[in-house]
């Protein structure tokens, strides 16, 4: 009988973490987050049953993000979420341990790196490799990386902004900003509080981007009504919020990662901000799908900017494709164990 290793790529985000199987596609998209007792730190709930707990838990319970700004910061829970989503995405009757191959941040420290290894290592898988987030994201954006021009991609998740200009399957220049969706939830909330008198939860703020957030002022507003607690009264009430004030709320993050691609571009070679003025800038990762962001990258540096095709899979796709082409993606990939 043939010995045979299973193969999955993990996109392990701060918000969600997506499972690809080659041959199936992505099989898992939950989100990253782990419920925990606090009695006896037993694991409760992991992913989508874990993120129904947000915000509604007893005392007794934690829900937690392991991930922050898209690097570990519990060991043990991520461990735990990782071992989940193997054992989920092949399967209980599955006995071989899997080659796992995992996305970090472009500005992943060694020491953040080998903890991700080592997470997963102990979770049940046989080997472990690590590729930074824009070169998957590139490769599942199916930008060609090892031809000699230059791309620069942009992959804005829930934790992290993470740009980079590629050429011949390397990264040329990069930053990675711990600015991202998350962090736009959080203004929304904040400026709710402060204009509205109103507090509302994470999920709720993450409603209002998606329903109508909006990168650019629009002249045919959105309106939502919004639910949540009196800051005075303590009591629940309903506020009506408008796209435009979603406009002023982010403003400030928005230009954050706006100034994280102006460095970017600030250190490219000459010859590649040539190809990246004909090519244009590619917007992958969910964070990338705010109402005319690629209007707003255009109008503050001048290079247009297009949203690659379901850029919320760009990474995972990523990982499926340099999995089925291990050979061909050697450069970009970084030792095992």
């Amino acid at each position: 009988m043939l010995f045979f290793s299973p193969k999955l790529g993990i996109d392990l985000g701060t918000a969600n973490t997506l499972v690809f199987v080659p041959g199936k596609g992505v099989v898992l998209n939950e989100p990253s987050v782990v419920a925990v007792s606090e009695s006896d730190r037993k694991i409760l709930a992991v992913g989508l049953e874990a993120k129904r707990m947000v915000g509604k838990t007893p005392d007794n319970i934690t829900a937690y993000r392991p991930m922050r700004d898209g690097v570990i910061a519990d060991y043990r829970i991520t461990e735990a979420m990782l071992r989940y989503f193997i054992r989920k995405a092949l399967g209980k009757w599955n006995i071989w341990k899997p080659d796992v191959l995992i996305s970090v941040p472009a500005g992943i420290t060694s020491t953040e790196r080998r903890a991700v290894i080592e997470a997963a290592v102990k979770a049940g898988a046989k080997n472990a490799y690590v590729v930074k987030e824009p070169i998957l994201a590139a490769i599942g954006a199916g930008i060609p990386i090892y031809e000699p021009f230059g791309y620069m991609v942009v992959d804005i998740g829930g934790g992290t902004t993470d740009i980079a200009v590629i050429s011949l399957g390397g990264i040329v220049a990069s930053t990675s900003v711990k600015c991202a969706g998350n962090r736009l939830d959080s203004a929304i909330a904040d400026y709710v509080k402060k204009t509205f008198n109103l507090i509302i939860g994470d999920k709720m703020a993450e409603d209002i981007k998606i329903k109508i957030g909006s990168a650019v002022p629009l002249e045919e507003e959105l309106v939502m009504a919004v639910r949540g607690r009196d800051f005075i009264t303590g009591l629940p009430r309903t506020a009506e919020i408008r796209s435009n004030d979603i406009v002023k709320a982010t403003g400030k993050e928005l230009r954050e990662m706006i100034k994280a691609m102006k460095d970017v571009l600030q250190e490219t070679p000459p010859e590649l901000s040539a190809d990246i003025i004909d090519r244009g800038i590619v917007m992958t990762g969910g964070s990338s799908l705010l109402r005319n962001f690629p209007e707003l990258v255009f109008r503050r540096l001048g290079v247009k900017a297009v949203l690659a095709k379901d850029p919320l899979y760009c990474v995972a796709l990523g990982t499926g494709i340099a999995l089925e082409h291990l050979d061909t993606y050697k450069r970009s990939i970084i030792a095992k164990r």
